[in-house]
């Protein structure tokens, strides 16, 4: 789509080379050229709003990716940590099993030195234990003292093999439960890099979405430039046509006023040219007003619409009758307001010379206090070079 609408934009560029000279090409065509040049424009400006829809949407889901990623690896950091804390307990109980073993082995050694230093003559020795016995009650007393030391080592014995016992299935579980957090984070640890693919690979979408959205915007650049090119054309065109029709009218209808001076083009076609023009209400009303005075007369230092102004004192006293403050001097004047280019002028602009300033009427001509000679009248606005247009409304 993209590379489509780019070569659609050299082709039309291609022949507005071919057709745009000013004393060949028509206001009609133009316009025709222009607004092709407009529907290229929306088209493109829609293809990127649509882009722009589809990368918010993949940087939504990079940023859930992102928040997923951040959980894994919490959970696990948190399993290694609980893994290292397994590993601490299974060192902890396979020392107490080698305790308990040595322990065991340490009680097993000493009952068989007692079994044998008391058993080692057979049932000799233990006959004459019994028969050294002063008493019977001594002997029974001899007696119950050999069967409670047996009783004690073989009570002892099993007590130390089940505490090895416990030992051993106390690691057995330890050893098993750290086997399943190994599982646990071999499993996230998979989780995690799938999700940093995926996360990659969203990524280097969105950067491709950028990179279409910034190629379109471009072409949308250039698009807007042929087009204020075009309109600036188009105007220029008005002007002149407009300029060579009231200067055709101009010659047929040239007349004095009451008091013998001309203005070079009458009120009343002013006025028509006003209205023709381009512009806001306001400036044009303003653009109207000031034409009321042509044929007055052109008086240094003046500021009086009907006794005598000079150019800047002319525009600052039309501009003063509608509330609006300018500056006295035709200097200062061309800095007020806001800056526009000639092509941009409408009615009630100030059109600013050296040393000379005018207001705009529209259709390339202005209305401005001349010279003593010839008094308030209208001139074409390219009489001499501009070198600035400011509107102040």
């Amino acid at each position: 789509m993209y590379k489509k609408t780019l070569c659609v934009f050299m082709a039309l560029v291609i022949s507005l080379l071919w057709a745009l000279p000013s004393d060949a090409a028509t206001i009609e065509e133009l316009k025709k050229q222009m607004a092709e040049t407009q529907a290229q424009l929306n088209a493109l400006n829609g293809e990127a709003s649509g882009l722009e829809g589809q990368k918010d949407a993949i940087d939504e889901e990079i940023s859930e990716l992102d928040g997923n990623l951040m959980d894994l690896m919490s959970s696990i950091s948190l399993l290694e940590e609980e893994i290292e804390q397994k590993k601490e307990e299974i060192r902890q109980a396979e020392e107490d099993l080698q305790v308990a073993e040595e322990e065991e082995a340490r009680q097993y050694d000493a009952m068989k030195k007692r079994i044998k230093f008391m058993y080692e003559k057979g049932d000799v020795t233990y006959a004459q234990l019994l028969f050294e016995a002063r008493s019977f009650e001594d002997m029974m007393n001899k007696a119950d003292y050999i069967e409670k030391i047996y009783e004690y080592d073989r009570k002892m014995l099993d007590e130390y093999q089940a505490a090895v016992e416990r030992v051993k299935e106390l690691r057995e579980v330890l050893e098993g439960e750290k086997q399943d957090l190994e599982e646990q984070e071999e499993g996230l640890k998979e989780e995690k890099a799938e999700l940093e693919v995926l996360l990659d690979e969203k990524k280097a979408e969105s950067k491709n979405f950028d990179v279409q959205i910034a190629q379109i915007r471009q072409s949308a650049a250039r698009y807007s430039a042929l087009i204020k090119q075009q309109n600036a054309q188009i105007k220029q065109l008005e002007a002149e046509e407009a300029a060579r029709r009231a200067a055709e009218e101009a010659k047929k209808k040239q007349s004095s006023t009451t008091s013998g001076k001309s203005s070079g083009v009458a009120p009343e076609n002013a006025i028509r040219m006003i209205n023709s023009a381009n512009g806001s209400a306001k400036g044009k009303e303003i653009a109207a007003y000031a034409c009321k005075f042509i044929g007055n007369p052109y008086v240094p230092g003046g500021t009086s619409l009907t006794n005598g102004a000079d150019c800047s004192g002319f525009t600052q006293a039309v501009y003063r009758d509608f509330g609006i403050s300018i500056p006295r001097n035709s200097t200062s004047q061309r800095s007020c307001g806001t800056g526009v280019s000639y092509a941009d002028a409408q009615p009630g602009d100030l059109i600013c010379y050296s040393g000379h300033v005018g207001m705009y009427i529209g259709n390339g001509y202005i209305v401005h206090a001349s010279t003593q000679k010839t008094g308030i009248k209208i001139t074409p606005a390219t009489y001499r070079e501009i070198l600035a247009v400011r509107r102040v409304l």
